[in-house]
């Protein structure tokens, strides 16, 4: 390919990232932007000109599916050999080669997960150990691990960033420190120590680093928003003294700081590198203008964004149909009418694969799935099994594996259809979802087949299962014919003709436990992230109660104001609800509130807190024994900051105890009585 060729089609600032000069890039990329594209064309422009062999690239992404797209893009560009892989599986790799001179002659195996490990120590100190407490057990050892925090210092840690931990802090260290000997002892290794063994083989043996160092060169990251301490730590060790790197990023789509990740090393970028070429990509090649517009809307609100790192993206589709809002009484009549909605799309010419149903929680995914099932509408639930570990996956593997042998003779698509009959590849459709699930999945193969023929002059069986091969690898599956249901995290990197935002309350975007502005602005960045995954279609609903006759007590999502047009009969219905209130005032000083814990508090940051700590102990103990028995983290409950308010406001009734932001009707009804007994035990009145 010339180079004519490689930067033809790219734009300008796409073109000025590929063709900077070799040492530190910073690639500000809005969402839509070819950011991808712009990526594999940098490395193959470096590898054109000579500056770098393929063999001395490393490529490092968050997913498996990003890395298996970033590779195939580069054999497209005839550029063989580089690496493309997730940072685990680099480290994975890497430490595979150096064990032996490092540590042991015996190579330590990877966990598949932590549970067991955690179970045991949990049982051992009289943690709880139900599912759901080991899982969010599990969860704050990864967030440690992830932010380089040892059990020793978890406790100060832990405090600093206001995490709620599942069990006491004391509990949390002990499970914490049981959980690595147990590991160790057993010599075995999680996903975290992939990473840890990995910089510390470089940072502490010079010859194994100097060996690394010579191998690979040059280093690409993407998606640098979400790195985190212990993955930039590894960068590091890599680079050593060198600053041949790209990194890819965009600070409006940071949407996983609860898992340790920080954009702080995405603008920073400059400050550590002032050479730095910094190229902004704002170009939305995705979205409609429409959409467009209103992605700008929602994050134009956000508060304390850097000056650098503001992207507004400039839509560059035809336009298309402005984005729809609703409002229902309750959740199953919104559920009915986005499976009518998503009908009418299909019926229209629209895939059911070019459709999505995205929501904040996964427990909202239910009554979608009955609302597509009564309409007849195929579906898959994102996070569910993996295309390539499903049963009937593995036999059309198998069976083409086998017949590559002795392959049949004819086209590349006949001849995987013919081979998948046995297995249960039908003419039309079987009946029945689970069969029908099945059908589609080995359909999918057939296709994947007309798609290689089409892109690969010459492919023949042994090529496609070569690439099945891969594909399982790297767990890149093809597209399977259903809608989508997901929550908003698993829907970051993909994207959709038709985007169904639901569920849009407070209490659920934002999450309830956002209980602080960098927390309610993260919750804002994901709904930023859901919006922009929608290529044409977009849907905003929200339902004012839960379910049918139930109290209509909900009110839309604080991030809808300002998006919804004035004039849009969405927002006529709720004006009147959604008339902000008056500007609360500290109840000791009567300065207005304007932090969002200031207002949950009652009081601003410099007038002194009166907080009984008799009644907050009382309290925490309370939600401890409740959280116990419902088999949920405490924060479900109440957070740390809505006790820490209750302690300090001692509200005596109802009225007083609703006033506090964070408890609604719903928390009213179910623990209005037991907090408020609480107060007056400790006040000394009686019970009225």
């Amino acid at each position: 390919m010339s180079s004519g060729e490689l930067l033809s089609g790219l734009d300008p600032e796409q073109r000025a990232a590929v063709i900077a000069p070799r040492g530190p890039v910073c690639v500000l990329a809005g969402a839509g932007t070819g950011k991808t594209r712009t990526i594999t064309h940098r490395i193959a422009n470096l590898v054109r000109g000579g500056h770098v062999a393929p063999g001395q690239v490393l490529a490092v992404t968050f997913t498996t599916r990003a890395a298996g797209e970033m590779r195939t893009r580069l054999r497209a560009l005839g550029v063989a050999g580089a690496q493309a892989r997730t940072f685990h599986s680099a480290a994975l790799r890497q430490l595979r080669y150096f064990w032996p001179r490092v540590v042991d002659e015996r190579q330590w195996d990877v966990l598949e997960g932590k549970i067991r490990f955690v179970g045991q120590a949990a049982h051992k100190l009289g943690a709880p150990t139900d599912g759901e407490a080991l899982r969010d057990m599990a969860s704050e050892i990864e967030w440690s691990k992830a932010s380089l925090i040892s059990p020793e210092s978890y406790p100060e840690a832990a405090a600093k960033a206001r995490r709620d931990p599942p069990v006491p802090v004391e509990q949390m260290v002990a499970v914490y420190t049981g959980y690595e000997k147990l590991k160790n002892r057993e010599a075995k290794l999680d996903f975290d120590d992939l990473l840890l063994h990995t910089a510390a083989a470089l940072e502490e043996h010079a010859q194994v680093a100097e060996e690394f160092r010579d191998r690979y060169r040059c280093f690409v990251v993407d998606e640098y928003q979400d790195v985190t301490p212990l993955q930039q730590r590894v960068l590091d060790a890599w680079l050593g003294e060198r600053d041949d790197l790209t990194v890819v990023g965009d600070p409006n789509q940071t949407i996983y700081s609860f898992a340790g990740a920080s954009p702080r090393p995405l603008l920073a970028f400059s400050r550590r590198f002032p050479e730095a070429s910094v190229v902004r990509l704002e170009r939305d090649y995705r979205s409609t203008p429409e959409v467009v517009s209103l992605a700008n809307r929602v994050i134009s609100a956000a508060r304390d964004r850097p000056a650098g790192s503001r992207l507004r993206l400039i839509g560059q589709r035809r336009p298309g149909p402005a984005p729809s809002f609703a409002e229902y009484d309750d959740e199953p009549a919104e559920a009915a009418a986005v499976a009518a909605r998503i009908k009418q799309l299909i019926d229209s010419g629209v895939p059911a694969s070019e459709c999505a149903v995205l929501f904040r929680v996964n427990a909202q995914s239910e009554v979608y799935e009955q609302a597509l099932s009564e309409v007849d509408i195929p579906y898959l639930v994102r996070g569910g099994q993996r295309f390539f570990d499903r049963r009937e996956v593995r036999q059309a593997m198998a069976a083409l594996r086998v017949a590559t042998a002795d392959p049949p003779a004819g086209e590349l698509p006949k001849v995987v259809r013919e081979l998948l009959v046995p297995v249960g590849l039908t003419d039309e459709p079987p009946p029945g979802g689970t069969a029908r699930d099945r059908w589609e999945a080995l359909l999918s193969l057939v296709e994947l087949a007309e798609e290689l023929v089409s892109t690969v002059d010459g492919a023949d069986l042994a090529h496609f299962v070569a690439e099945l091969d891969q594909r399982a690898d790297a767990q890149h599956p093809p597209t399977v014919e259903g809608v989508t249901l997901a929550s908003l995290h698993s829907a970051k990197g993909l994207e959709w003709d038709a985007v169904f935002l639901v569920g849009l309350v407070d209490g659920t975007l934002p999450i309830q436990h956002a209980d602080d502005d960098a927390r309610v602005e993260e919750e804002r960045r994901l709904f930023y992230v859901g919006a922009t995954r929608a290529r044409e279609h977009l849907w905003l609903s929200w339902a004012l109660s839960r379910q049918p006759g139930g109290r209509r007590g909900r009110r839309r999502s604080r991030f809808l104001y300002g998006v919804i047009p004035e004039d849009h009969p969405a927002a006529r219905i709720a004006k009147s609800r959604d008339k902000k209130p008056a500007k609360q005032r500290c109840r000791i000083c009567n300065t207005a509130l304007v932090d969002s814990m200031a207002v949950k508090l009652g009081r601003c940051d410099s007038c002194p807190s009166d907080v009984d700590e008799d009644l907050l102990g009382r309290l925490k103990e309370w939600r401890t024994e409740q959280s116990r028995e419902q088999k949920v983290p405490a924060y479900v409950v109440f957070t740390d900051a809505t006790l820490i308010a209750i302690a300090e406001q001692r509200p005596g009734d109802s009225a007083g105890l609703v006033a506090i932001p964070g408890i609604g009707a719903a928390k009213l009804d179910k623990y209005g009585e037991a907090v408020l007994s609480l107060v007056r035990e400790g006040s000394g009145a009686g019970t009225s």
